[in-house]
């Protein structure tokens, strides 16, 4: 079975939970029918159950088949699933029973399941399908034939339908209590198997979400600070001015000595330098228009100071004469983490494509690295997932949202020839 790129899905986990307890419940099966006919000597119609066991049994193999394919697990698959395991359940309990059956206590065990997976009304369809399996068995079934029994009639009771004069009440009864204790040893160590499985589940989620909710804030407080920094840059104008006013005023008093002149001259170029670096502050907050090969030469260029050992090939088609009209100083940044991402997988050398139309732009990263696996594949560009061994998994996750936030995507995918490529669209009207 090949991986899937939904493998990590809730919905693909639950479904490989439930084979692996459908595989247990059909050796089960196979076992207490071997024990029936080789132990207890009983008499059942062994043709129609076996038949069942293993229509089960390729109904599991197909549901594992199924795992390897490219689309996601649905609650209603799920619910289909488990409605196959009840009225597999259900024909084998009316040929050895019905109600009388003390399985007959198993239908709690796909109740259980449903009410831990599934919304709830599919946990209210599980339990109305398994109360009129269990309503209509009471009715409906193949009496069991203990040995020497010779009455085969339906009944109204537990033991309507069997001669028991050849077989001591103590041991029909103790049979009875053997197959009861044995049902519940099965039903509560599955459901012990699967709802600690499941709460482990669930505290991994409400972990993931603490971490996503903490990052959250302090992504709230990174924005309020810049939007503190942005008021006082425009604030710090005025001052700014009167010192400049001011200083511009003393450098024309004819009485100063050359001390105090090279003084004025510092301060005054000091002055200027804060309010250039103020300008650019405040220009940064408003998007302008750019030409993309302009800002992707500049990037690259800055990128090429910090990993100056990655040799990276750059070519560029119809981006000189585009016009990227929703330009964001936080683009910059974003590009620089995917360029250091394949730089990472291929710390020799990269190749970076940018090509441009009136309508987007599209960039292209490749790296000759190891490629993606199924599940990084399926989960970068999550938060707080990484494949790197001091990572913290945000860069590609900041990237992605910035991105989206200006009305383009990321796309990872592996390349033919080997290792993988990260693909930037971005619009270059204003959306």
């Amino acid at each position: 079975m090949k991986a899937s790129l939904f493998a990590g899905q809730p919905g693909h986990n639950h479904l490989r939970r439930l084979i692996a307890l459908r595989g247990i419940a059909v050796a089960a099966q196979c076992l207490v029918l071997a024990l029936a006919y080789y132990a207890l000597d009983l008499q059942l119609p062994w043709l129609p159950m076996f038949g069942i066991i293993a229509a089960l049994a390729a109904f599991n193999f197909l549901s594992w088949w199924r795992l390897g394919r490219d689309y996601p697990v649905s609650n209603a698959e799920l619910f289909a699933q488990l409605a196959v395991d009840v009225l597999a359940l259900a024909t084998l309990l009316y040929f050895s029973g019905g109600s009388t059956n003390p399985f007959i206590s198993l239908f709690l065990l796909p109740l259980v399941i449903a009410a831990a997976t599934l919304p709830r009304s599919y946990t209210w369809g599980m339990a109305a399908l398994t109360t009129a399996c269990y309503t209509l068995l009471m009715k409906f079934y193949v009496p069991l034939s203990l040995p020497h029994a010779t009455g085969m009639s339906h009944g109204m009771s537990s033991m309507e339908g069997m001669d028991m004069s050849h077989m001591p009440q103590g041991s029909i009864f103790n049979l009875h209590i053997f197959g009861m204790w044995l049902g519940f040893v099965l039903s509560a160590a599955i459901i012990a198997f699967f709802v600690v499985r499941m709460a482990q589940a669930v505290r991994e989620r409400d972990e993931l979400l603490a971490q996503v909710r903490e990052e959250t804030l302090r992504n709230e407080r990174i924005v309020s600070l810049g939007t503190l920094a942005a008021g006082a840059a425009h604030e710090l104008g005025t001052p700014l001015s009167t010192m400049s006013v001011v200083i511009g005023e003393l450098q024309h008093e004819t009485d100063l000595n050359t001390e105090w002149k090279d003084s004025l001259s510092l301060l005054d170029g000091q002055v200027r330098n804060c309010r250039r670096i103020l300008d650019k502050m405040l220009d940064d907050t408003q998007p302008t228009a750019q030409p993309p090969g302009e800002f992707l030469a500049a990037t690259l260029d800055e990128w090429r100071l910090l990993r100056p050992a990655t040799e990276c090939a750059y070519h560029t088609q119809g981006c000189d004469t585009a016009v990227l009209q929703n330009f964001d100083p936080s683009l910059r940044p974003a590009l620089l983490n995917l360029l250091n991402n394949a730089a990472d997988a291929s710390p020799q050398r990269i190749e970076v494509e940018a090509r441009c139309n009136p309508e987007q732009l599209t960039l292209t990263i490749s790296d000759h690295g190891p490629g993606l696996t199924a599940d990084a594949a399926m989960r970068a560009g999550s938060a707080f997932f990484t494949t790197k061994e001091e990572g913290r998994g945000l860069g590609l996750f900041l990237a992605n949202a910035t991105l989206e936030r200006l009305g383009g995507k990321v796309r990872l995918f592996n390349r033919e020839g080997g290792g993988a490529a990260t693909e930037v669209t971005l619009p270059l009207r204003t959306p």
